[in-house]
């Protein structure tokens, strides 16, 4: 299959119109490229407040809830393109206010099937601003989504730095990687953990960034990063384990070719066998005996 990882700029929205039109060129062009699977970026859906002025847009508790406000609207905007180009596409990353879940909102990105079917994954574990700032808290659990393209698993930026979030979809063949990082070192972070993460499990991760600025917005004001696939640098895949890396900060689609086969052959046999290791590290990985060496 063919992947595409989007650099996606945010825009100050004139109308819900112009909304669906960015969103359905941007679908478009990549299921015309051939793309079965779209992945965009965390809090690319922060856009969505401008629609309600830039003073809401600006204002962290008054945008969380625009936003909010505004999903289902875009949820069925993104079923609707997801049926009618025959395309699996996982939609930017949004605060929702779950009632659920309480009364705080978390950061929930949705996959839509071309079937109509549709999954939720909520970010796991929250960075310093969106816990300390922004009140944005973890959601729902890990899940595993079983769809036509194979099993895949989300891991909302930050959540890609911690193994064991990703050892917990050890069984998906593909894991998203939607992120919103503002500086270099913030996209090295989480491309350093979703090429990690793809070397643990041997599969395929594919990562895609908000880019450029947004200065309407305390939260998504400034934004770095490109879309990138990587795979394990081992049997049937790159030796650098990058797939496809796009241009640093150029708004636009970053494509790669994605074979099932090759995952399930490395996983198998390949070089090394990272994957089926991992349990050896459990009796192993106590608290260390201390050695002098003054």
């Amino acid at each position: 299959m063919k992947v595409a990882a989007a650099a996606y700029p945010l825009d100050v929205l004139e109308s819900w119109d112009a909304y669906a039109a960015k969103i359905g060129a941007w679908v478009a062009e990549a299921a015309e490229a051939g793309a079965e699977l779209l992945v965009f970026p965390e809090y690319g859906s922060m856009e969505l407040a401008t629609l309600d002025g830039l003073e809401v847009a600006g204002d962290l508790e008054a945008s969380l809830r625009a936003v909010s406000d505004r999903v289902p609207a875009a949820d069925a905007l993104h079923a609707e393109l997801a049926a009618r180009h025959g395309v699996h596409v996982l939609a930017a990353s949004a605060p929702v206010l779950d009632p659920a879940l309480g009364a705080r909102p978390v950061n929930r990105a949705r996959l839509f099937a071309p079937s109509g079917a549709v999954g939720v994954q909520d970010k796991q574990i929250m960075t310093r601003f969106e816990r300390e700032d922004w009140g944005v808290v973890p959601g729902g659990p890990l899940r595993v989504f079983d769809t036509a393209l194979g099993r895949i698993g989300v891991l909302i930026c930050y959540d890609s730095e911690y193994p064991l979030l990703g050892r917990a979809l050890a069984d998906c063949d593909l894991l998203l990687v939607p992120s919103c990082t503002e500086a270099l070192a913030g996209y090295w972070r989480v491309r350093i953990g979703a090429m990690a993460r793809a070397l643990e499990a041997q599969c395929v991760s594919v990562m895609s960034s908000t880019v450029g600025a947004a200065e309407w917005s305390e939260a998504v004001d400034t934004n770095c990063g490109t879309g990138g696939v990587f795979g394990p640098p081992d049997t049937g895949f790159p030796p650098t384990g990058v797939l496809a890396e796009g241009v640093l900060d150029a708004p636009g689609w970053t494509y790669a070719e994605v074979d099932l086969a090759r995952i399930a052959a490395v996983r198998a046999d390949g070089v090394v066998l990272n994957r089926a290791h991992w349990d050896e590290q459990v009796p192993r990985a106590g608290a260390p005996e201390i050695v002098s060496l003054r």
